[in-house]
């Protein structure tokens, strides 16, 4: 028998919706699930420890062999609400940025808009752990996922990656895809499309079980997440990745 694909999958809100269909799917059969957040995923996949995850895609590059497997990602075509910079001035007065330890993707696409599109001129902090409480002053950070939602309640200024990136490309954004680092079988990419399928047809069920004392999930699953991977968010891919070279 051949051994289990090793699948690893982001443990926020905007994932439900693409795991809900693998609970009792035949696909569960032939794979082994584990979560974490973006980043330390894309570590795994880049070190060979999982075969396939729903990583940031700024890490293609750094991938020897890389497929992307799956018709659905999570992707935006306007606002996303979860991956924004916040801060308490207007953008021109930003002298300082934390950036967050959780996403590559979120990191390299907000340099790319503050050095080509916002012309910003600012210094960036990395960090390791919590540190919104440091967002004071002239000083902004980039917060993503579940956080991100928590901290459009606190911050008067809000600038939406998402937004901006269609902005200043007239292209969709990809934040995180399917990608396997080797070739896998076309029956198991096909059922693994199935199950992801069914969560998407089944939003108020996901909703219903997740709930967010932060933010409206409906909306967040049909307005602002877009989950299927279009070839105009295919372009908008290609178009970030050429920026990152």
């Amino acid at each position: 028998m051949e051994r289990k694909v090793k699948v690893a999958a982001v443990s926020y809100l905007n994932t439900k919706p693409l795991l809900y269909g693998f609970r009792d799917h035949k696909v569960l059969r032939s794979m082994e699930l584990t979560m974490d957040y973006p980043a330390k995923i894309a570590r795994q996949l880049i070190d060979g420890e999982v075969d396939l995850a729903l990583v940031p895609v700024a890490i293609i590059p750094k991938l020897k062999e890389y497929h992307i497997i799956a018709d659905f990602c999570i992707g935006a075509e306007g606002p996303v609400a979860s991956v924004c910079l916040f801060s308490e001035v207007p953008l021109q007065e930003i002298k300082r940025i934390y950036l967050d330890y959780q996403s590559r993707t979120s990191v390299a696409l907000l340099k790319v808009l503050v050095r080509e599109h916002w012309k910003l001129n600012v210094e960036f902090v990395e960090t390791s752990g919590d540190y919104q409480d440091l967002i004071k002053g002239t000083d902004a950070g980039l917060v993503i996922g579940d956080r991100a939602l928590k901290q459009r309640l606190i911050s008067p200024y809000i600038y939406d990656l998402g937004e901006a990136w269609v902005r200043f490309t007239s292209l969709p954004f990809v934040f995180a895809a399917w990608i396997s680092n080797r070739p896998l079988p076309v029956e198991f990419i096909q059922q693994f499309n199935d199950a992801n399928q069914i969560g998407l047809n089944n939003l108020p069920i996901v909703v219903s079980e997740n709930g967010s004392p932060d933010y409206d999930l409906t909306t967040y699953y049909t307005q602002n997440i877009s989950y299927r991977l279009t070839p105009a968010k295919r372009q908008g891919m290609q178009k970030f990745l050429s920026y990152l070279q």
